[in-house]
């Protein structure tokens, strides 16, 4: 079955037209994602599909040559878009190469509509394949699903321009104009619409996607020392809490405070003062395991979560952490010497946990020991004697006759 050319151009000229204005309209203020750079080809897409529309009533060098310069500029400004998305450098020599050996084969060949339409196709075919091996070189690092319809769209025009130019090429073709309606034309023509709708909704997704997993991390972490902030911690807490309470495994929570922080802030500085978090930080990232959390509860004060740890191993890592601080360095500008020395008291809760408790009472238990551990000097670590559990709930564990049944 063979559609009307004229009118699959210019629905191709009409789609690609919208899809740019969109895309400029959402890519607006948006320099890294691309949308820019995909929203300029589908202008150019436009463009070269309305040459090619108007063969015949406009000379042959803008129709022709113009025109097949334009369509495999297209794939220019989309490679670019991908490498600008993936943070990419592009190298504009190698990108325009392609257009360039279109420009020069056409206006030699440009009476000889065989071998520039099986030439082009492969041209633009190879320009596809490129295409869709840049999107799928970091695909893995690409969230969301919008990555899988960009390499849909991409590589049915691969094929079916590849296909064009070896039909072109291996078989006499009666035709001679572009506009001539053939069902080869009409297979070429729907592959090109679905790369303007498909490739291009999904590179709009692609760029959702990641904005959307952005703003996750922005609300999971801390943005001066790159650790679970607050409301991740308590999130976690309570996970590990319900998690440690169903499974009768013991759990650990330490809080951890910089002495005399002011002080630095104070004599060196708040820049200087930011560094010290972050030294501190790194101190404890690197003693504790991956399944340990470090996170950053405010100011100064920072939490770390010890699944299926007791009480004798939390604190005999608080110790080694409060040792290692102390003998830590925070180089700043300014500070002579091997930089700043701080040190941190911490406070530790560990043991199994009993029906009812709730990670706001091991936040209160590690906290009253980190105040002890001030109080008594700081630079020490001080040790939780227990959960300060509701009275009526405290009776109950004393008398278990008088639980209820459900929870037998």
């Amino acid at each position: 079955m063979a559609a009307h050319v004229p009118t699959m151009l210019a629905m191709i000229i009409a789609s690609s037209l919208m899809m740019a204005a969109s895309m400029a309209v959402v890519g607006w203020g948006r320099r890294r994602d691309g949308l820019g750079r995909w929203a300029a080809a589908l202008l150019v897409n436009a463009i070269g599909h309305l040459l090619i529309m108007l063969r015949g009533l406009i000379p042959d060098l803008l129709s022709i040559v113009v025109g097949n310069l334009m369509l495999s500029s297209v794939f220019v400004g989309m490679i670019a878009a991908v490498y600008q998305f993936q943070g990419r450098p592009v190298r504009w020599a190698l990108l325009l190469a392609p257009p360039l050996l279109v420009l020069v084969f056409v206006s030699v060949f440009i009476d000889n509509f065989p071998a520039r339409v099986s030439f082009v196709g492969l041209v633009i075919g190879l320009q596809a394949v490129w295409a869709l091996l840049a999107a799928l070189s970091h695909r893995h690092a690409t969230v969301g699903r919008g990555q899988w319809l960009l390499v849909a769209g991409l590589s049915l025009e691969a094929v079916v321009l590849g296909g064009r130019a070896l039909v072109a090429i291996s078989t006499h073709s009666e035709a001679t104009n572009i506009l001539q309606s053939s069902a080869l034309q009409t297979l070429t023509f729907l592959a090109t619409f679905s790369v303007v709708l498909v490739s291009s909704v999904g590179f709009v997704f692609m760029s959702r996607d990641r904005a959307d997993e952005n703003n996750r991390v922005l609300a999971a972490l801390d943005p001066l020392t790159g650790v679970a902030n607050r409301r991740s911690l308590i999130a976690a807490l309570d996970r590990d809490v319900a998690r440690a309470q169903r499974m009768r495994e013991p759990m650990a929570l330490m809080m951890v405070d910089i002495d005399h922080f002011k002080d630095v802030n104070d004599q060196y500085g708040h820049p200087a003062g930011d560094r010290v978090l972050c030294s501190v930080v790194n101190v404890l990232r690197q003693r504790v395991r991956a399944q340990d959390l470090v996170g950053r509860y405010g100011g100064e004060e920072f939490m770390v979560l010890l699944p299926d740890t007791g009480l004798t191993g939390a604190e005999q890592l608080a110790r080694e952490l409060c040792k290692a601080v102390e003998e830590s360095r925070c180089p700043a500008d300014g500070v002579p010497g091997p930089g700043i020395a701080v040190t941190v008291s911490i406070g530790v809760f560990g043991g199994r946990l009993e029906s009812g408790d709730s990670w706001d009472m091991l936040i209160a238990a590690a906290d009253r020991a980190l105040y002890q551990a001030k109080n008594n000097g700081r630079n020490r670590v001080e040790v939780a004697t227990g959960l300060r559990r509701p009275s009526a709930q405290l009776a109950a564990q004393a008398n278990p006759e008088t639980l209820p049944e459900s929870l037998y």
